[in-house]
This record gives C-alpha cells, sequence and structure tokens, in this order.
C-alpha cells in the first residue's frame, strides 16, 4: 500500500503502481482499475484505499512539479521568463495562486521545508 507524500526529514515512498488499463477496457465508464470485479469487501477496501493512497502521493508529486516549473519560468535571469498572470493563464490558474506556487517551487528548490513552509495547495 502507499504511504502519503512524507513531510519534511522523512524519506519519500514509492506509491502503489498503479495499472494502466487497455483503452477499450477503459472507455467502459463502470470499469475502474478492476474495482467492480472484486467480490470480497475487504479486498475491495484494501484495493481501493491502495489506489486512493497512490492518487494522493502522485497528485502530491505532480503540484511539487507544477511549482518547479512554474518557478523556473518565472525565475528573473531568464530572457523569456514569465509573469505570474502568464503562468495562471497557461495553467488555468488563479493570478494569486500561481504566485503562491512560484514561491512554492522556489522554495522546493532550495530545499526549504520547515515549519515556516506553506503548501499552496
Amino acid at each position: 500500500m502507499a504511504e502519503p507524500t512524507p513531510r519534511p526529514n522523512e524519506p519519500r515512498l514509492r506509491p502503489a503502481p498503479l495499472l494502466f488499463e487497455p483503452a477499450q477496457v477503459a472507455a467502459d465508464p463502470e470499469h475502474f482499475f478492476d474495482l467492480e470485479s472484486i467480490d470480497d469487501p475487504r479486498a475491495l477496501l484494501a484495493r481501493a484505499t491502495e489506489l486512493t493512497q497512490a492518487f494522493r502521493a502522485a497528485t502530491d508529486r505532480a503540484v511539487e512539479f507544477q511549482a518547479i516549473a512554474a518557478a523556473q519560468l518565472a525565475d528573473p535571469r531568464r530572457f523569456d521568463r514569465l509573469t505570474p498572470a502568464a503562468i495562471a493563464e497557461q495553467a488555468e490558474w488563479t493570478e494569486d495562486y500561481a504566485k503562491k506556487m512560484v514561491e512554492f517551487g522556489r522554495d522546493l528548490m532550495r530545499g526549504v521545508e520547515g515549519p515556516g513552509h506553506v503548501d499552496p495547495v
């Protein structure tokens, strides 16, 4: 089972593998990672929980990469840097959120994550 995203000074654990489904099966709206075929409620709860934790861990990592990308795009040393408004438009965020993500990304790139650190999400 996957663990949630680690906090400061904790090693990052890998999420449970998300088994990708063939396109034909995934097209069926009732089909979701084969959960509908699990009859045992204990097994269903265990697998659904594992998937939930894996998706949360994947979301946390994706947000971190978004923040790093936003910080890199806003870097004043870049001749082609983007404004927070341009980043917000590209990422479909508000400008205020883009500013927070740029700062979060800068903190991540500096390796800063302590008591004063606030995750923008």
